[in-house]
């Protein structure tokens, strides 16, 4: 095993690397997913909404469109596949085009099978506005004074929720802090800032 490692090229050792710790990353997530395990560090809600007011939820379990599980699949399938070209002697821009490729092609893969997947579970019933009176968490940071929007993550209806917010504070809410939702302001949740985080 040494001296094959040590017959590698640069290039190949980085591929090498990228595809292991790609597909260790991928299989521990794809085991914690099967024990019921790690779903709050990598799950997300996307929250559309129509002109009326009322939320179109799609959830994913992995980080909307940028999810961690694609990203692993990306390094994962480009590492394994600019190694197994480079071992054919394949050109290197070649080989480093089609392995982002291929990454790509698996991360949009992992990502549009998790979508249908979770999409598959709705059943359409969820009511945002039971979530007025309840505590969030801060995901993406919230601007003052309604100039802007942030997200927030909350348990909803037995589902880990994600979702547009405002608030009427004077000063930026930031990421990871904890918020109680108050109301709603048209598509977004209206939120202000609570003393404990969220557990």
């Amino acid at each position: 095993m040494s001296a094959w490692f040590a017959s590698l090229s640069g290039l190949e050792i980085a591929y090498f690397i990228i595809a292991c710790i790609g597909t260790l990353a991928l299989l521990i997530q794809i085991i914690l997913m099967i024990i019921g395990a790690g779903g709050d560090a990598d799950m997300d809600m996307d929250t559309d909404t129509d002109g009326d007011g009322s939320f179109d939820s799609h959830t994913d379990t992995g980080v909307s469109l940028f999810t961690l599980k694609g990203l692993t699949a990306f390094f994962a399938i480009g590492g394994w596949t600019g190694m197994l070209m480079l071992s054919y002697n394949i050109n290197v821009g070649i080989s480093v085009a089609v392995s982002v490729v291929a990454g790509l092609a698996a991360y949009f893969v992992v990502w549009g099978l998790i979508r249908l997947v979770l999409r598959l579970q709705e059943d359409g019933t969820a009511d945002y506005s039971t979530a007025i009176g309840k505590e969030a968490t801060v995901y993406v940071s919230i601007p003052a004074n309604r100039s802007g929007r942030g997200k927030v993550t909350l348990i909803l209806q037995g589902r880990f929720t994600e979702a547009d917010a405002v608030t009427d504070e004077e000063e930026k809410i930031p990421v990871d802090a904890a918020v109680e939702i108050t109301g709603m302001a048209g598509d977004a949740y209206l939120v202000k800032k609570t003393k404990k985080k969220t557990e």
